[in-house]
């Protein structure tokens, strides 16, 4: 097989890639490991910042987003018992975030692609990336059971963290940036209408909760737990029981209760790796950084990602101009380290840490009431919450 850029990975990042190529009249091929039905039903974030919308709705992909997706205006932060809404638009001149699980983008990104796309190989498991400091490039590849070759001018990395891509960057010209958390959230999905409007965080006296949906009739929960934990430990009702003690506050809400449709822990982890390109080869999305889900980025620095780089290859291909690619991985990290910075903030000012004393947990309790007491860092708080700018 031969094609201008080889994509490696049928997620959002890369399909949404193959998408603007497409429509830019370059031509590409992506390679995903798994099958199609496993790829659309695995269940991932759904909170969209406002570049995001935009991108998917200049690039045609966003009928059913814009017909389901639902629009929020704000958050609303829990602790001491207390309620407060930050108000997006107010402090951020209009910008909101919508709620779209990622599983209903990848299945409208993979309709278009198979309808009028470039080729989408599913059960394509990639083996390794060749010559990426060339500008012939291969990545070998097992289709069906046979052992294949894609050629390509550029090789695209969108395989997340477990993917290969990473493996031909050389060991001395790279550096990655880890920290693990403490502790894993435990999520749900229920079969209950949201008790709020909004997503709701909260502080509440056993840890971490947090409060979203994927649909009007459809409730995503979390919770903080140790590390390490078994969801065989947790039967419905008591999940039931400490969400209702995490979100507690002084009034009359209460949080509606449904079936458990489904449970899994999730370890909380920061990963950056530099650079994001070498030679031909680029990364993008999960396969460059990875961020804890406190702040809803992983997603959407994905999706920023694939534009610079879109951007770069359709420079290349009209102007034959390189300026763009060779500054992609430069531009990326700038707005991952904020985005980094921004979720590692809102995970540690949310989260009961292990060990902490009477001082950390007031040092804590300051943070929150300086969010809701003040414009300026409620603003803050919003502009990384609703998108950083894309950049160039």
């Amino acid at each position: 097989m031969r094609t201008t850029v080889g994509i490696i990975g049928g997620g959002p990042a890369g399909l949404l890639l193959a998408r603007l190529l497409h429509r830019a009249g370059i031509d590409c091929a992506v390679l995903e490991s798994r099958s199609r039905a496993y790829v659309e039903h695995r269940q991932r974030a759904g909170m969209l910042e406002q570049g995001t919308v935009d991108a998917l709705r200049a690039c045609g992909a966003a009928d059913r987003l814009d017909a389901e997706g639902l629009i929020h205006h704000g958050i609303e932060l829990r602790f001491d018992r207390e309620r407060h809404h930050i108000d997006f638009p107010a402090l951020t001149g209009g910008r909101t975030v919508t709620i779209y699980a990622q599983t209903e983008i990848v299945r409208d990104l993979i309709a278009l692609q198979l309808a009028a796309g470039p080729p989408l190989l599913f059960e394509a498991e990639a083996l390794a990336v060749e010559r990426p400091e060339s500008d012939a490039p291969v990545v070998r590849f097992v289709h069906e059971g046979r052992e294949q070759a894609l050629n390509c001018a550029y090789v695209v990395g969108c395989d997340g963290y477990h993917g290969i891509s990473r493996n031909a960057f050389p060991a001395d010209g790279s550096r990655t940036y880890a920290h693990d958390y403490p502790y894993s959230w435990l999520g749900i999905l229920a079969d209950v209408p949201p008790s709020g409007e909004e997503l709701i965080y909260a502080r509440g006296a056993g840890g971490f909760a947090l409060h979203s949906m994927r649909s009007p009739t459809v409730s995503r929960l979390y919770f903080q737990v140790p590390n390490g934990t078994d969801v065989a430990d947790w039967p419905d009702e008591r999940i039931w029981d400490e969400l209702a003690a995490r979100f507690a506050v002084d009034g009359d809400w209460r949080l509606g209760r449904g079936p458990i449709t489904s449970k899994s822990v999730t370890p909380m982890r920061s990963y950056v790796h530099e650079p994001m390109s070498h030679g031909r080869l680029f990364l993008a999305g999960d396969a460059a950084h990875i961020v804890p889900p406190t702040g809803a980025k992983g997603l959407n620095l994905a999706v920023s990602d694939v534009q610079v780089l879109a951007r770069g290859l359709i420079e290349s291909h009209r102007t034959g101009s390189t300026q763009l690619l060779d500054q992609y991985s430069d531009l990326c990290l700038e707005r991952v380290w904020q985005a980094t910075r921004f979720s590692y903030d809102m995970t540690r000012m949310l989260h009961a840490q292990p060990n902490a004393d009477v001082f950390d947990h007031r040092i804590q309790l300051a943070r929150l009431r300086r969010i809701t007491a003040s414009r300026h860092a409620a603003a803050e708080l919003a502009a990384n919450y609703t998108g950083l700018p894309l950049g160039p």
